[in-house]
């Protein structure tokens, strides 16, 4: 761990707080947008008392500074990270795959990292139909807002079904620490040849960085037998 000094703690602290202030903002001005929006076209969500919808738009804004700082703090301890730029064998090997790949696949790729994002965000954008859904019908708050989370639940539920296919989809077909997968030949100058390669899936940052050092020291004494032999 990498101790900082007290410039680096003050560059970061302020930092920090800047991308808070800017997340709390756009959080606040998001949240207060939507329940005026909502207060002026769905009945129902008028029926919310007012600290209520306070705490919703106060929420939206503590959300968006937390999100919003954590990544201005995440990009300024990248920025000082040496290492965020290297690659070792299996990274470049997944970068060559990806830059193969069309969109069809990257957008499955994304799905099945982002998968329980989507649950989530899904969740939200049903409880928000399904409120625009029973905001007419002649019932009062409560029993529509009992109504939507119906709603919300059964197209959650779906979400979760479509995720857990992926998930059995990619046991058989034993996606996991290990995969074997066609990429380019390194060795061909034309760069259209593609030979299988098994590729180890890092759990985090630099995992294999120490295979790179390995073969690279395995080279280094290669090369000097070479030269040796040749003198």
């Amino acid at each position: 761990m990498k101790i900082l000094s007290k410039e680096e703690e003050a560059a970061h602290y302020k930092v920090v707080v800047e991308g808070g202030l800017i997340g709390g903002t756009a959080g606040l001005a998001l949240g207060l947008g939507g329940v005026i929006l909502a207060s002026r076209r769905y009945p129902a969500f008028r029926g919310l008392t007012l600290p209520f919808r306070t705490f919703l738009v106060t929420s939206t804004g503590t959300f968006g500074a937390i999100v919003n700082a954590d990544r201005y703090s995440t990009k300024m301890q990248r920025s000082q990270d040496p290492m965020y730029d290297y690659q070792d064998t299996s990274a470049r090997a997944a970068q060559i795959i990806r830059d193969n790949e069309g969109a069809y696949q990257r957008f499955l790729a994304w799905g099945r990292e982002n998968r329980y994002s989507i649950v989530f965000a899904s969740w939200l954008a049903s409880m928000g139909i399904a409120l625009a859904i029973v905001g007419r019908a002649p019932m009062s708050t409560s029993q529509k807002l009992v109504q939507a989370r119906v709603y919300a639940q059964g197209l959650t539920l779906a979400v979760l079904i479509v995720s857990a296919a992926f998930e059995m989809n990619d046991a058989k077909k034993g996606s996991g620490r290990w995969e074997t997968v066609m990429v380019l030949d390194p060795n061909d100058p034309e760069h259209k040849h593609l030979i299988e390669k098994k590729i180890h899936k890092e759990e985090y940052e630099g995992q294999d960085l120490w295979k790179d050092m390995v073969e690279a020291e395995e080279r280094r004494i290669a090369g000097k037998k070479a030269n040796a032999n040749k003198a």
